[in-house]
């Protein structure tokens, strides 16, 4: 009986904190809102509000959402992108290791300047056809980084 019982409190207590978590994620850390393409909820952090009133002022508000540009195409490569990115963020950001202004990884510099190229093909081809001055092939974001959202 009294394995029972335990196991019954043990239950209970992960119930709990799943139930807890579960809240805090999608109440009050607003994780519903992650879900869609809105980008007001890239604005949910305070580290974000530059980057979504920049965009709301850039060249890129009437043709692309942050998703557009920050996911990679296709439902499961989007969704571990931003399942992966919210996690990041959520561990960054609990625990206050996160670097102001916020800044790009790696992975997401990859799948932005892909997301460049896929909508610019035909200019990217023209400009990479031309023997650049350095080797390997030019980056969108280095010459272009006001343009999704201004800085």
């Amino acid at each position: 009986m009294r394995t029972r019982s335990l196991i019954a409190t043990v239950a209970a207590a992960l119930v709990g904190v799943a139930a807890g978590i579960g809240t805090f994620t999608f109440v009050y850390a607003k994780g519903g809102s992650y879900l869609t393409n809105d980008p007001a909820a890239c604005a949910n952090c305070h580290v974000m509000e530059e980057q979504f009133a920049g965009w709301t002022a850039g060249s890129h508000r009437g043709v692309a959402v942050c998703n557009d540009c920050h996911t990679p195409p296709g439902f499961v490569a989007k969704y571990a992108v931003k399942a992966l990115n919210g996690w990041n963020h959520s561990r960054a950001f609990t625990t206050g290791e996160f670097h102001e202004p916020i800044q790009i990884t790696g992975l997401n510099r990859r799948v932005t300047q892909a997301a460049c190229r896929g909508c610019h093909g035909e200019i990217v081809a023209a400009i990479d056809a031309v023997p650049a001055a350095h080797s390997g092939p030019l980056d969108c974001i280095e010459c272009h980084r006001d343009v999704g959202h201004l800085h």
